[in-house]
């Protein structure tokens, strides 16, 4: 599958999604009726600020990262420089987020980012892209012997366009396996693939895999900690003039602590991402979604 139909794999996401929303049948009675009504849908701005250290020579994707991609392409394409320097950025993710109940959600926002490349001074801050996307759970567990089945896609375009925008389609497959019957401590598995087309002639950015195996335990109180190790793998790329930015498989971890409330809703989260380039690539994370309407 190549990016030039990423939107035609967006919109079959989106039916997926719908397929995925719970059908209810129709009582023979008014309390039947208020039982079988769903739940209203939440909404809420699931904001992330995230920051990231990328050393030279290397493009930094890792797990669902296009905000940094897009903040050193950006940097790129406003103050050119002979190679690729090592980098620093900070970004604001804003997507608008709707679950519309609890197997599927739909997103679509913006990102804002400055960067630092190299011995160069830090960028304005701009907006820089914007995304849409799908996650839905096509299959639950449900103290079954078969483990929760995750997918979740999201497309994001650069803006503006640009020399270097770049348009990139992220898939990701999970499956969570729960140990117990309220599913608090559990099995992980999953694989992400990162396609990316770029706007100029004589470019390429070749895919990029990510598989992983993992864990996760959430206590009494609500804190649940997360980790996933794995491989990356980048196909290489080559970039208008620079020195073509050479293929790599390394080990990639990723560990992530959120605070629940007793619905499950995440109140805050803290992620920690490391990927070897081969030298290491640093992320972190800070997630706070702000609700509009909560169930």
């Amino acid at each position: 599958m190549t990016v030039r139909h990423a939107g035609r794999a967006c919109a079959g996401l989106l039916a997926l999604a719908a397929v995925a929303l719970p059908v209810h049948a129709l009582a023979g009675d008014d309390d039947a009726d208020d039982e079988a009504k769903p739940a209203a849908p939440q909404v809420y701005l699931d904001l992330r600020t995230s920051y990231a250290r990328v050393p030279a020579g290397v493009l930094a994707i890792g797990f669902s990262n296009p905000s940094g991609l897009l903040s050193q392409l950006s940097e790129l394409t406003t103050r050119p420089t002979p190679s690729l320097p090592a980098s620093q950025g900070v970004a604001l993710d804003v997507p608008l987020t709707v679950d519309v109940n609890d197997r599927v959600s739909l997103y679509g926002g913006f990102s804002a980012t400055a960067s630092k490349a190299g011995d160069l001074d830090w960028s304005a801050v701009a907006i820089t892209s914007w995304s849409a996307g799908v996650q839905a759970d096509i299959y639950r567990q449900d103290g079954g012997s078969i483990p929760t089945l995750t997918l979740q896609t999201t497309l994001t375009r650069a803006v503006p366009s640009g020399p270097l925008a770049t348009t990139s389609l992220n898939t990701i497959l999970e499956a969570s396996y729960g140990l117990d019957a309220e599913e608090h401590r559990g099995l992980l598995a999953g694989v992400q693939s990162t396609l990316t087309a770029i706007d100029a002639d004589r470019a390429e950015i070749r895919p990029n895999w990510v598989g992983w195996l993992g864990g996760f335990y959430q206590w009494d109180n609500n804190w649940k900690a997360t980790g996933r190790v794995g491989m990356q793998s980048f196909g290489g790329a080559r970039l208008v003039n620079l020195t073509p930015l050479a293929a790599f498989t390394q080990p990639i971890v990723r560990f992530d602590l959120d605070k629940m409330d007793d619905d499950d809703n995440r109140l805050f989260g803290l992620t920690a991402q490391i990927s070897w380039t081969p030298k290491p690539a640093y992320q972190l994370t800070l997630r706070a979604p702000l609700y509009l309407t909560k169930n």
